[in-house]
């Protein structure tokens, strides 16, 4: 599976149970990112993506257990420490800003034994500059 995740400056995922921010470019980019692929993703996170047209879209809660090789899986809130051995490449957009966090991408997922293959930066909807970094192992 690909893991996906948004995370901020200090790697924050999510602060008092709610994702930090969310950018409508991003959401575009990750749907035609995964077209023809499925994307995984638990019913929180699909809550922001209720009204686009993204037949790929696959929810269950129990989401990381269910997906296959090569298939996407958008972390908000999920412990992946469990599936951490299935992961085949992590792909982190980075918000380049700093918000309030107590949910951090290091308490879900480490990246030790990982590297940044790909790095891009493209303008998002609410944010100036979204950089995509693709890591491997």
């Amino acid at each position: 599976m690909i893991l996906i995740a948004c995370i901020d400056d200090k790697g924050g995922l999510m602060f008092n149970r709610r994702r930090q921010s969310q950018d409508q470019t991003l959401r575009d980019y990750i749907l035609k990112m995964t077209a023809g692929s499925r994307l995984w993703m638990n019913a929180y996170t699909f809550g922001q993506f209720k009204q686009e047209d993204a037949p790929q879209i696959q929810v269950a809660e129990d989401f990381p257990s269910q997906a296959g090789t090569g298939e996407y899986c958008l972390c908000e809130n999920t412990d992946f420490h469990l599936w951490e051995g299935r992961v085949e490449q992590v792909i982190l957009f980075r918000w380049n800003r700093t918000y309030p966090a107590d949910l951090y991408f290091r308490q879900v997922f480490s990246l030790n034994g990982w590297h940044c293959t790909q790095s891009e930066e493209f303008p998002g909807y609410s944010h100036e500059k979204i950089t995509k970094e693709v890591y491997e192992r």
